[in-house]
């Protein structure tokens, strides 16, 4: 998002980049362009299994979930690349009886030494955070976004090369609970996350260290630990046509859809969703919709994303 992007180009400026030796300049690009390399090299396309493994309770009330397992076929496009800012845009394809279905998936943003980066504050709102000098320097922010583009989580981390191995790991980040639990009415209503990307020998994988965390007598209270292990092995044996005709149809109107949410966010450094099971957000019904109608020929982009606005200025107006 450009309020990240904005940022980021301010801290390179600031960690005196332009000011340095040049034998410390070349190491710096370097090491940028090997990280934008790692970054890049997840987009793709990909048949996906997702695992997730509840392990240890925490209370002795809590007894753990059996082992969750899901997959299917992703392709991954960059849909933005400055330099210092990298979009990677998620596109889920399906078949049933014949059809082909594709479902707009997940958005990762990257951001090299950002001045702040969006979290997950508290039930229903997310907040913009100053990030550190120290924690920024040769950083880049993840910035995960749901379904329709409203706001998941946010954390900063740095690539690491060591042992032959390609591997970003992000500070401890709260979200709020995914589907497959929200739909559960669980006794743990988010998680405080570390996750981990790695480039494999046929792809990558996104591992996560979930901590479910529950309150109980007014306190926050750790329920139980979740392994999640979610991998992206290249494939190219499915209907990969289909998520790029989705993509070209409806890339317009999702550029305006991310401009309206940023435009939300930077109103108030921050931004107020409501949150629900089903769905992620109210509004995911709504701009998932609009955008089926533009793929399938029903409504113009300009109509439709007009519709769109007036949805999320509406979902965000009752903070």
């Amino acid at each position: 998002m450009s309020i990240t992007r904005r940022g980021s180009v301010l801290a390179l400026a600031g960690a005196g980049i332009a000011a340095a030796t040049p034998a410390l300049a070349q190491t710096r690009g370097s090491q940028v362009e090997r990280d934008r390399a790692s970054i890049l090299a997840m987009a793709g396309d990909y048949h996906v299994r997702f695992n997730f493994d509840e392990t240890v309770p925490f209370v002795s009330d809590y007894t753990p979930l059996e082992p969750k397992t899901s997959g299917g076929y992703e392709s991954v496009r960059v849909i933005a690349d400055t330099g210092t800012f990298i979009q990677l845009q998620h596109m889920l394809v399906a078949e049933h009886e014949g059809q082909t279905f594709v479902i707009k998936h997940w958005r990762q943003d990257w951001t090299y030494q950002p001045r702040t980066v969006l979290v997950y504050d508290r039930r229903n709102y997310w907040s913009l955070q100053t990030v550190r000098n120290s924690e920024r320097s040769g950083a880049w922010s993840q910035t995960v976004w749901q379904t329709d583009d409203s706001p998941r989580y946010g954390g900063v981390g740095r690539w690491d090369y060591a042992n032959g191995r390609t591997i970003w790991i992000s500070n401890p980040t709260a979200r709020p609970l995914a589907r497959r639990d929200a739909i559960r009415n669980p006794p743990y209503e988010r998680y405080l996350s570390i996750n981990r990307h790695a480039l494999t020998p046929t792809g990558w994988v996104h591992e996560q260290d979930n901590e479910k965390i529950g309150t109980r007598d007014g306190q926050l209270v750790a329920i139980v630990h979740e392994d999640g292990v979610n991998t992206y092995d290249r494939f190219t044996d499915y209907p990969i046509a289909a998520a790029d005709s989705y993509w070209n149809d409806t890339r317009e109107y999702w550029a305006g859809v991310r401009q309206a949410w940023e435009d939300a966010i930077a109103r108030r450094r921050g931004v107020y969703v409501e949150e629900e099971a089903q769905n992620g957000a109210v509004t995911g019904p709504t701009l998932m919709g609009l955008a089926s109608q533009i793929h399938d020929g029903e409504v113009q982009t300009a109509s439709a994303l007009a519709d769109a606005r007036a949805a999320i200025q509406t979902a965000t107006s009752a903070a």
